[in-house]
């Protein structure tokens, strides 16, 4: 089939999720269908990325969007317009163009678009389109704006408008698509509740094992805690990491002298400036997330923001590391408690069940074993672009739902 693949970012190099879910989707699907991909850039130097797509890509069309989200243009656009800032962070005039003109030279037998936010793009067209979503962005943004301390009181106001719109706009495209797919139970359950008796096909995050599995890098000699590899983009994770130094980790740090936490990830130490250079805290970017996962002893996520799954937790367990999160955490990941990971909600109890694992290296072992075990069985890409491939057939074959 001819797919017209849309993201809001460029697929490689795979180093944030949504990056590394679309390059790896793309590999798998290359090999049955010819896909057209248009994606965003937010600077000329990703340029250079353009021919590791196109290995898999019919054809690749790139369009810039701005480098810096929080431009004066985008948020007067945000204020004194309908839709919420993700979208307009998001769009591109000449895209929108582009697209026009490629549906009217061009026969595709359907659309995909990852995330409701690159729907703006696509003009009016009978070409079915299967709309994607990593995970629900209002529940998302929703969160963060709970977490604001009350002294921002005038500035959550601002946003929960935004937010408003933001639930509207969501769910006005999840209609207007013809059909929707998700990658958790948890956000399928979600949408069908917001939009009844619509078709939700389960597409779920993976990892390439064979990659992560393969031993590079000797494990510390000392005790390593790490929160990543992550993208500090994203906010989930900053708040995921500043809850652990200032919640979980004094309670370890108190109890073993020994061990130091090592926060990994893009932009780690921009947003995570005021924790630079605490007495060991290790904050900073690597090229390799391979390092990161061999090199450490347990993976502590305190995560309070659930959608999605987290590309990142596959990428550990592959690599045989031992996870200790919360239930937002392992959200979308079917690991069972204290066999293949540990979850705890209380972040007292979280951090005694880290210092059980540092101190049972024989249970660290056994445990990281059943993890990697579970993603070589269940989550790896090529099961993941079967169940893709499958919803390309029923979507390009069938009506609206």
């Amino acid at each position: 089939m001819k797919i017209l693949m849309l993201t809001s970012y460029l697929p490689y190099p795979p180093s944030s999720g949504g990056q590394v879910r679309s390059y790896n989707l793309i590999k798998n699907l290359a090999k049955k269908h010819q896909i057209s991909l248009f994606a965003l850039i937010k600077d000329e130097a990703e340029r250079k990325h353009v021919k590791e797509l196109e290995k898999f890509c019919h054809k690749v069309r790139i369009f810039r969007r701005p480098e810096r989200p929080w431009m004066l243009t985008n948020i007067l656009k945000t204020g004194f317009g309908f839709y919420p800032f993700l979208v307009v962070r998001n769009s591109s005039v000449e895209e929108k163009k582009a697209l026009a003109e490629e549906l009217e030279k061009e026969t595709y037998d359907l659309i995909h678009a990852e995330n409701f936010y690159v729907m703006p793009h696509i003009p009016k067209t009978k070409i079915p389109i299967l709309l994607t979503e990593q995970t629900i962005f209002y529940q998302v943004y929703r969160h963060y704006v709970a977490t604001l301390p009350w002294y921002l009181f005038f500035l959550k106001i601002v946003l929960i408008i935004d937010i408003l719109k933001l639930k509207y706009w969501e769910s006005y495209y999840w209609r207007q698509a013809n059909y929707l797919a998700a990658v958790s139970e948890d956000d399928i359950n979600y949408i069908k509740k917001v939009i009844p008796g619509r078709k939700v096909f389960l597409i779920p995050n993976g990892v390439d094992f064979e990659f992560y599995s393969q031993k590079k890098y000797p494990k510390n000699k000392q005790a390593t805690l790490l929160f990543g590899a992550a993208d500090f983009h994203w906010m989930q994770n900053t708040e995921g990491a500043k809850l652990l130094i200032e919640k979980v980790w004094p309670i370890i740090k108190e109890k073993n002298q020994a061990v130091k936490l090592w926060i990994v990830g893009k932009i780690a130490s921009e947003a995570l400036a005021s924790y630079v250079g605490k007495e060991r805290i290790v904050i900073q970017e690597i090229k390799d997330s391979r390092e990161a996962y061999q090199r450490s002893w347990v993976l502590v996520a305190p995560m309070r923001s659930g959608g999605g799954s987290r590309t990142k937790f596959f990428e550990a367990m592959a690599s045989g590391l031992p996870i200790v999160t919360t239930s937002e955490g392992v959200e979308g990941i079917k690991a069972k408690d204290k066999e293949e990971i540990f979850v705890e909600n209380d972040l007292g109890l979280l951090a005694e069940k880290v210092l059980m694992l540092l101190e049972d290296k024989d249970l660290a072992k056994k445990v990281g074993q059943k993890a990697r075990e579970l993603v070589k069985e269940q989550y790896s890409w090529n099961k993941s672009a079967q169940a893709l491939d499958k919803a390309y057939q029923e979507v390009a074959s069938g009506q609206k739902n």
